[in-house]
Formats: C-alpha cells, structure tokens, sequence
C-alpha cells in the first residue's frame, strides 16, 4: 500500500504544520469549513488531537508525499470515530480510499478491542459516500438534518460502518432495512 500513517505530536514537532495544514485548506464537507490559527490552536490546547479520546496520523503517500491528515476519535468507546482530510491538490485522485484502508487497517491491527469502527459525513459528500463503499463499509444510518451548515439548512448525516469480522473477511454483510412489518 502505498499510503502510511505516521502519528503527530500536536502539541510539539508537529504544532505549526498541523496549523498550517488545517488554515490553509478549505473543508466544504465538515461542520466548520475553514479553520484559524487561533481556532487550532484552542482545539490543540484542548487536546482534540491527542488525549485519552482522541489520536492524530499524517496521511503520507509514498510517492506524493504528506497528502492528508486523520484524527481518531471516542477512543475510549469501543467503536471509535474518524475525522479525514485530504489537502486541498491531493483531493479527487482516488486517494481517499486508500487513506480510508489505510486508516481501518491500522483501527483493527492496533485496537484489539474494536469490533466497528464508524465514520459519518453529509449526504452531499457523494464522493466520501462512494468512497465508504468501495472500501467494504456499509451505511448504517440518515439521520435527517443531523449536520449542521453554516448559513443553511442542515443536511441529512450519513453513517457507515466496517466490522471487524467483515475486515478480516474481506467481505461486506448486510442487514434488512425495513425489518418492521406494520
């Protein structure tokens, strides 16, 4: 594979490229879609990078370089969550994909414990979306105006799921949708 993650130290070596990273990239799919310094700076004193919930990787691409970053999170729960950026020159290339089993190789070889591992996004991220499926994960809910926009409406949240099992097996089960016959 041709993606690693490699982790990052935000509150030392890695503090001002993590600023950096985050300032000068739009995120036109997450809750906030452009960051400060000072907002950065707040949520790495808060320890949203790195605490007992929360672990942050460089996206490094073997032939592109650093391509991205991921943050791992409710780590203290036993289906963690993901928070995935690609940079702003490195988005539409198919990459995401590779970053996401980048990501859900390194939950289930380095987290025992973890049985599922969830990721959400709004439900005009039609290439995340895609991007969940073709890498074996399953939509597992909509929750409608689940995600807000700022000076909009909310949109529906979209969240998938991969299991262990599935992981391992290389295979996606299913369930039945409508399981309630009224």
């Amino acid at each position: 594979m041709a993606i690693t993650l490699t982790r990052l130290d935000p509150t030392g070596a890695d503090r001002d490229a993590l600023v950096e990273f985050m300032t000068r990239n739009e995120f036109p799919f997450h809750v906030r879609e452009r960051w400060s310094a000072a907002d950065v700076e707040t949520a790495i004193s808060d320890g949203a990078y790195r605490d007992e919930d929360n672990d942050s990787f460089w996206i490094d691409h073997s032939e592109f370089g650093r391509i991205g970053f991921l943050r791992l999170e409710d780590l203290s729960d036993e289906d963690p969550l993901f928070d995935l950026r690609l940079d702003g020159p490195f988005r539409g290339r198919g990459l995401g994909a590779q970053a996401l089993d980048a990501a859900t190789d390194h939950v289930f070889r380095t987290m025992p414990s973890v049985g599922r591992f969830e990721g959400q996004t709004r439900e005009d991220n039609t290439a995340m979306r895609k991007t969940f499926v073709r890498c074996g994960w399953l939509k597992e809910a909509h929750y409608r105006e689940g995600w807000p926009v700022d000076g909009g409406a909310p949109l529906a949240s979209v969240a998938y799921g991969i299991l262990r099992r599935d992981w391992e097996a290389g295979q996606t089960t299913t369930f039945v949708w409508d399981d309630l016959v009224l």
